[in-house]
């Protein structure tokens, strides 16, 4: 799947914003440039961290979430393919990506880049 981030004037969506390494992704993004949106279940401290920063964060994960004009919705594991927010995308003919391929195509766009691994927790 070929993602195209060389234009930061896209609106991206993250399904479980409030997830660590979700809005790592999304603070990343946010930093660039992108209209960066999400949802998560519930509040967090993450999820106001990421409104601190102009973030659009909504709680609860329903089709309406995805707005006209957004360009790709981002999904973790953890996300069923039956999520409102994933079938309105599918309907709307939005890029959906699992994070990882995100991750992958952010580190794409620098020369170099480090890596840290370990478990989870």
């Amino acid at each position: 799947m070929i993602i195209n981030l060389e234009n930061n004037n896209q609106h991206i969506h993250f399904v479980g914003i409030g997830g660590i390494s979700m809005s790592g992704l999304a603070e990343i993004l946010n930093y660039e440039g992108f209209k960066i949106s999400g949802s998560d279940i519930k509040e967090s401290d993450i999820v106001k961290g990421l409104r601190s920063q102009g973030i659009k964060v909504t709680i609860g994960q329903k089709a309406e979430n995805i707005e006209d004009g957004t360009d790709i919705v981002v999904f973790t594991a953890a996300v069923k393919h039956d999520n409102p927010e994933i079938i309105a995308a599918e309907q709307k003919g939005i890029q959906i990506i699992e994070r990882a391929t995100l991750l992958g195509a952010i580190m794409d766009r620098y020369k170099n880049s480090i890596a840290v691994s370990g478990t989870h927790g």
